[in-house]
């Protein structure tokens, strides 16, 4: 019965549609036809039948909507430079220490301006991130040990007060002070804390050089967080080298263990750099270190550190090649920290690297038999 005057531009009707039925003999067929071809049909996949099969195929990530899945952290050329300067601090105070300890007093001069220069750099570079001095101030009104962020805090205000009371002592040494009255008093006040200083120098100096790659491995950025465990060792190594480096360019007299810290560093900053980059390949993490402006500081950093390394080897024949090879192990140590965070963050703009890490870390716990902690657990 026509009920709308567009029911004439319909088709004829042939009838009743008939709904067609898979014969028990087609049916026979198929599974067995899935047998031969892969081993698998709808009777073994998830769960062999116990469950309803899924409707869709397997999907595959190859994009979040365009859009990264984390957030990555908004830090510009500062912070790496603050990584930087604290290793170039941290690797002088032990130089410093070790001068005193072995009277080199020109050696231990040098390295004691330098750790003060470096350190206090590494704070205004730091206080330029903040935006305001107070934020760092405000940094300091709690300890709280979970906090690489406050633990580091400490670990910097620590070293750069240890280290001021050292470098003023030496500072005193070289001004011409009256032998009585105020200055006077204050030159040896600054005799008797020298030696304490030197000592908590020394002691808040491998920390300093070793919590920012912890800094840094306790984000969900994933080349960082994937790195936890030999970023410690490329930081370390990258500072002994950047502080060796400079006591070389610096002037004569200052080679000896400087040059062997020299070639000391830039031999375990190889290492560890090739070691970190064949953990993150094993991960499908390496890619933000080899590409893109990451990839060309790094592989200039791995250039310099070598003929910086062989340099540092003839540094005592020539003046030339000790200052040469002191600049190239420095820019090394600064390419190697400004790599370093761009590949994290090359890392934290591309879902793909956020996303697999997971997968994988999903699929050791299944793995395990612990199903009880992730959001699905068909598959």
């Amino acid at each position: 019965m026509t009920t709308s005057r567009f029911d004439s531009y319909r088709p004829p009707e042939d009838g009743p549609r008939r709904r067609r039925r898979t014969s028990v003999r087609d049916a026979v067929t198929g599974a067995a036809r899935d047998v031969v071809q892969g081993g698998r049909s709808w009777l073994d996949r998830d769960g062999g039948g116990r469950r309803e099969a899924p409707a869709v195929p397997d999907a595959e990530f190859v994009d979040y909507y365009g859009q990264p899945v984390i957030k990555p952290v908004p830090w510009k050329h500062e912070i790496p430079a603050y990584l930087f300067l604290g290793g170039v601090a941290a690797g002088s105070g032990l130089i410093a220490a070790g001068a005193a300890a072995t009277g080199r007093p020109g050696l231990r001069r040098s390295s004691r301006l330098t750790a003060m220069t470096a350190v206090a750099l590494s704070g205004a570079t730091l206080v330029a991130d903040l935006g305001r001095p107070e934020r760092f101030l405000n940094m300091l009104r709690t300890v709280k040990l979970t906090s690489p962020m406050s633990v580091g805090t400490w670990i910097l205000s620590g070293y750069a007060a240890f280290a001021g009371a050292a470098t003023a002592a030496e500072v005193s040494r070289m001004v011409p002070l009256p032998a009585t009255g105020p200055l006077a008093v204050a030159r040896t006040a600054l005799g008797v804390v020298e030696a304490p200083a030197t000592v908590g120098q020394a002691l808040f100096a491998p920390p300093l050089a070793a919590y920012t790659a912890v800094l840094l491995s306790d984000t969900v950025t994933p080349v960082w967080f994937e790195s936890r465990r030999q970023l410690p060792f490329v930081f370390v190594a990258s500072a002994a080298m950047a502080s060796a480096g400079v006591q070389l360019a610096l002037g004569p007299g200052r080679t000896g263990p400087v040059q062997r810290l020299a070639v000391l560093g830039a031999a375990t900053d190889l290492v560890a750099t090739h070691r970190l980059e064949q953990h993150l390949e094993g991960l499908e993490l390496r890619e933000p270190l080899e590409t893109g402006p990451a990839g060309r500081k790094l592989r200039l950093a791995k250039a310099l550190t070598v003929a910086g390394g062989l340099g540092a080897l003839g540094a005592r024949r020539s003046r030339a090649l000790a200052v040469a090879s002191g600049v190239a192990l420095a820019a090394a140590s600064a390419l190697t920290r400004f790599g370093i965070v761009e590949a994290g963050l090359e890392s934290a703009r591309d879902p793909r690297y956020t996303v697999g890490p997971q997968r994988r870390r999903l699929e050791e716990r299944r793995a395990r038999g612990a199903v009880h902690d992730s959001i699905t657990t068909v598959g």
